[in-house]
């Protein structure tokens, strides 16, 4: 994504779609992929997120493009949503 586009986008570009129902599949989607770091994100009213690791460490993520450092802060590493060994993995 541009710069221009982060400046005329109130939402983050990846979650323009879908509504409610679009939320909650990324959710989903994206707990696949934080489950091999053992993180779990929720949905708080459709407004935010919530991140946390299973020592009771939260974190609120705004928007998905947020996330990934916020992960990788709670995990303690690097997360690489495409790391090839973990596209595999969900394949």
């Amino acid at each position: 994504m541009c710069a221009l586009c982060g400046i005329l986008l109130t939402d983050h570009w990846a979650e323009q779609e879908g509504g409610r129902r679009g939320r909650a599949f990324r959710v989903a989607f994206v707990n696949r992929v934080l489950d091999h770091v053992g993180l779990r994100l929720d949905d708080w009213a459709g407004s935010v997120y919530v991140l946390r690791d299973a020592k009771g460490g939260t974190a609120i993520v705004d928007d998905l493009g947020a996330l990934w450092l916020e992960a990788a802060r709670l995990a303690g590493r690097p997360v690489d949503p495409l790391d090839p060994a973990l596209v595999r993995a969900l394949g």
